[in-house]
């Protein structure tokens, strides 16, 4: 038998009419054969009264008394909806975290799941009952009740849908979690229910739903930009980059559940039956499309340490200090050094400022840098598998931001993703520009027009024919996996010694004059890499990117013919004696750890960093030739590989 999760957000179980909706929901998909969890939010605005009500008392409440207080809205939704189910005459029963045996780790407000038991839920459907569970919650090793942070409930509902389509269907008291074992022989899924062996069956056949007040996953945010458009269908890496750059309509710890554990999952509304936004592996025909969708972060800060010396070990005492406080860097550039010295800029949200501050302080007294921060700016980004392949794409999008009069104060890539930081007042004003730009109004493959391989999307889309990955080589192997759901994920480092740096000194603080170099790098049809763009002092920046060696001498020649054109004092060198280290995976920038553990192999044989940059999916940095198997190899150990 197939099972469902279905996850209803706040807005879907705000008062009767939408909880009784909710009810007659999951009623339908029991009645069409599946067994069917429900995931529920706090309603509507409970949560922000709860968070008032603790405000009252005190003005910095204590972490684990706030779990306690938080977690009592989702125990109030999910009694009315299994009321609502019962009094439509179906069986239901409703769970907290605790009692479903949801365990996290004692981190609260932002607790990380460890395990989940699937007993009590195999027993519960076994028995013919819809179970609610509460999102956003669990219990640590000691029995505190513990948050799991924002977009908690989604991460609930796709870790729940991840243990049960992974444990065994046959034994009611599997339990995931380290030190028990599963049965054997994991087999792969199969959407026509139950895959057997001569064992018997082994993986429940599951998906997600993730139920809210609108259709599915737009182009951009629609109450933003009122013509962003409907996506039929995007992939994990592309849903997970924009998740972390401000599309919040997912969590991307959500989004990591699902692919690290092949759990389709369909964003649609509670209201209209409309079919939603599939999130999937990545299919051939996306590396066609350049820009699946743009998004925002609002509320950023950027800090920069200053005159930093150039030499190993700078940056992981940095990022170390910082990943201590486990506050989440985002962006992260770091430019090419001069004169023994460097800079290094990045983002944290404005929220983490002064902690992060505060963390830094005694670090940078040690270095004898200096720190500067700025609040009130935003991060702009586009996101889509096509830049892969794709030429010009960072010019159009700067030309875009120059158009309307938008400076840029960082620029970071990523293998599908590009980020400017903005001041906040020009934000809008550069997500709209850069919508507009890529033409992300208009139809496109997966997003209004026929896809050519349309098993793998698009309307009409079909669980039974959603291409998984390959499941864990054996029960140890899927029982790490799931015993250590959150854990970082490495999944490769890769050594690019085909690379060469371009670097140009001095760049007014200026709109327009990024777009000048790339326009030019552009239309001598030089593709670009890696882009780091950090702000010096005085007005001025400092901007690096990488090319194919063999087109280093022309774009160089084109570079410092641009830059001629800027100002008399700036300057564009090249650079061929370096090699590119890439650690991929997935949660690259929300586990705190990787930035820390990546900086910290490097620095423990002494290679020097000499650019930094970050997105979801991948790290990249940039070291000398002369060490770049001697990095590779670091990486490699450091994370296990």
């Amino acid at each position: 038998m197939s099972l469902v999760v279905q996850k209803f957000g706040g807005s879907s179980v705000a008062d009767k009419e939408r909880i009784m909706n909710a009810a007659r929901t999951a009623i339908r998909a029991k009645k069409a054969g599946h067994q069917v969890i429900v995931v529920v939010s706090a309603r509507g605005d409970t949560t922000d009264e709860l968070i008032a009500l603790a405000k009252e008392i005190s003005e910095h409440p204590p972490t684990r008394e706030m779990d306690m207080l938080l977690s009592t809205g989702e125990q109030i939704s999910i009694a009315l909806v299994a009321m609502a189910i019962l009094e439509l005459g179906e069986k239901a029963i409703s769970l907290t975290g605790a009692q479903v045996g949801i365990v996290t780790d004692s981190s609260h407000t932002k607790a990380r799941i460890k395990s989940i038991s699937t007993e009590r839920l195999r027993e519960a459907l076994d028995s013919g009952h819809i179970v609610i569970v509460a999102g956003f919650q669990g219990i640590d090793g000691t029995g505190n009740i513990t948050t799991l942070g924002r977009g908690g409930s989604d991460t609930t509902a796709v870790a729940l849908a991840a243990v049960m389509k992974q444990s065994d269907v046959r034994s009611p008291s599997s339990v995931v979690r380290s030190g028990q074992t599963l049965a054997q022989d994991s087999a792969t899924n199969s959407c026509d229910g139950p895959r057997t062996t001569d064992h018997g069956p082994r993986t429940t056949d599951v998906a997600c739903d993730i139920y809210t007040d609108v259709d599915g996953i737009f182009t951009t945010d629609p109450r933003l930009v009122p013509d962003a458009r409907k996506l039929d269908v995007v992939s994990y890496d592309e849903m997970l980059e924009l998740a972390s750059v401000g599309a919040n309509v997912l969590s991307s710890r959500s989004i990591e559940f699902a692919r690290k554990f092949s759990v389709p999952l369909q964003k649609r509304s509670s209201f209209s039956d409309v079919e939603g936004t599939w999130i999937v592996p990545e299919a051939a025909w996306m590396s066609d499309v350049v820009v699946v969708g743009a998004a925002m972060v609002k509320d950023e800060a950027r800090v920069a340490v200053i005159d930093v010396p150039d030499r190993p070990g700078v940056s992981h005492k940095i990022f170390a200090a910082i990943a201590a406080k486990n506050i989440a860097v985002d962006m992260i550039a770091q430019n090419v050094g001069s004169e023994g010295k460097a800079s290094i800029g990045f983002t944290v949200p404005a929220i983490e400022l002064h902690a992060t501050l505060r963390a830094l302080e005694p670090v940078v007294a040690e270095m004898g840098a200096r720190i500067q921060s700025e609040e009130g700016v935003s991060k702009v980004s586009i996101v889509g598998t096509g830049m892969r392949t794709h030429t010009g794409v960072a010019q159009r999008m700067f030309a875009s931001l120059s158009d309307v009069g938008v400076n840029m104060k960082m620029i970071t890539t990523g293998d599908i993703k590009i980020s400017v930081l903005v001041d906040k007042a020009d934000g809008v004003k550069a997500l709209r520009a850069v919508h507009g730009a890529f033409r992300l109004d208009q139809p496109r493959p997966g997003s209004g027009l026929p896809i050519g391989e349309r098993k793998n999307a698009g309307s009409g889309f079909e669980r039974r024919t959603i291409e998984t990955s390959p499941q864990a080589k054996d029960d140890q192997d899927l029982l790490a996996r799931l015993s250590h759901m959150e854990d970082i994920v490495v999944s490769d480092v890769a050594l690019d010694e085909e690379q060469g740096r371009i670097t140009i000194f001095n760049i007014p603080d200026q709109p327009g004059n990024c777009t000048r170099i790339f326009h030019a790098v552009a239309q001598a049809s030089i593709v670009v890499d890696m882009i780091v763009a950090n702000p010096a002092e005085k007005g001025r920046s400092n901007l690096s990117f990488s090319v194919p060696i063999a087109d280093l001498q022309r774009t160089l020649e084109v570079t410092q013919q641009v830059a001629k054109t800027i100002a008399p004092d700036v300057v564009a060198t090249a650079d061929s004696n370096i090699a590119r280290l890439i650690v991929s995976g997935i949660g690259m920038r929300t586990h705190t750890g990787v930035a820390r553990a990546m900086f910290g192999a490097l620095a423990e044989r002494g290679i020097n960093i000499a650019m930094i940059n970050t997105s979801e999916i991948r790290v990249s940095v940039v070291v000398d030739r002369s060490q770049g198997q001697n990095a590779l190899e670091a990486l490699r150990s450091a994370f296990g590989l």
